[in-house]
């Protein structure tokens, strides 16, 4: 990592996001960078994959503010070309992305890291043990 002035945290999940958000300011307070939270639902969907979206938003919202980021949700039709413009738009130097066990072609991670530009990071954080089950 060289110079990181702004750093994308991107979230799914209610209870992965605080792992994932700890890890960007971490990376943050090092750089002295700003941390942007990102979480884009399919248009249809759920915000957060749940009937409780007005519980999981203000869980996500709180999460945010005591690490100090900044917190976009948005809808739209294609995740990952929102998820790319954000990238431009927040002049994103790193993005923080959970671990997916999704292979290949389905692979979130390497989907989006595919339409990147070369310059930006990307730093995966494995899923915790605890996780798994369930």
């Amino acid at each position: 990592m060289n110079t990181i002035q702004n750093i994308m945290v991107c979230v799914t999940q209610q209870k992965t996001c605080e792992r994932l958000i700890r890890r960007g300011a971490e990376i943050r307070d090092t750089y002295n960078g700003e941390l942007f939270v990102i979480h884009v639902a399919k248009e249809g969907d759920h915000f957060l994959g749940t009937s409780k979206d007005g519980d999981a938003l203000d869980y996500l919202f709180e999460e945010s503010k005591a690490y100090g980021a900044n917190l976009t949700v948005v809808r739209a039709h294609d995740v990952l070309e929102t998820l790319k413009k954000l990238t431009e738009k927040n002049n994103i130097d790193l993005i923080v992305l959970g671990q997916s066990f999704e292979k290949n072609e389905k692979n979130v991670s390497n989907k989006l890291e595919k339409q990147l530009p070369k310059d930006i990071e990307v730093e995966i954080v494995p899923i915790e043990k605890e996780e798994k089950v369930g």
